[in-house]
């Protein structure tokens, strides 16, 4: 079952690359206290990921923090390395937290992985996008296979 407003975020510690190296960094310590809008992306460098995904929320930033939001979170099952680096592509800067989830641990908690087996892509996550305020979910909105729609930054906007 995937996760539904109201729930709260689940706890799992991941790894992140940082200019001080790889870091441990917990759920616990993204969400706890703040406004966080956090949007899944099925990979890093895929088509509509790069081109529209994390462009939106880069550009959007602004308008989001504006509304309250005190983090935006870029969530993909891939590995720190490649997090980082389309992060350095995409020109987050410190707009967006780019945050890999290696083992689909994360996203599986969530109930939101899915098999790309199809695409040589194996687990992944499912396009999505969810707002929670400490801990607490208060919007989840999960894309139809191949849509673009309710996760973008403009719709997350409107939902903050």
């Amino acid at each position: 079952m995937s996760i539904q407003v109201g729930d709260t975020i689940p706890s799992v510690t991941l790894k992140r690359l940082t200019d001080n190296g790889m870091q441990e960094v917990t759920t616990d310590e993204l969400f706890k206290g703040k406004k966080v809008v956090l949007f899944s992306v099925p990979g890093a460098f895929t088509p509509t990921c790069s081109a529209k995904h994390l462009p939106g929320f880069v550009q959007q930033a602004d308008a989001l923090k504006a509304k309250g939001v005190d983090s935006i979170i870029c969530l993909a099952v891939n590995d720190p390395f490649v997090m980082r680096a389309w992060g350095e592509k995409g020109g987050v800067g410190d707009k967006v937290v780019m945050l890999p989830d290696g083992n689909a641990t994360f996203t599986a908690a969530l109930g939101l992985t899915m098999d790309g087996s199809a695409h040589g892509l194996g687990t992944r996550g499912q396009r999505f996008a969810l707002v929670a305020e400490d801990g607490k979910v208060t919007h989840v909105a999960v894309e139809a296979p191949g849509k673009f729609e309710v996760s973008s930054a403009e719709a997350v906007l409107e939902q903050v």
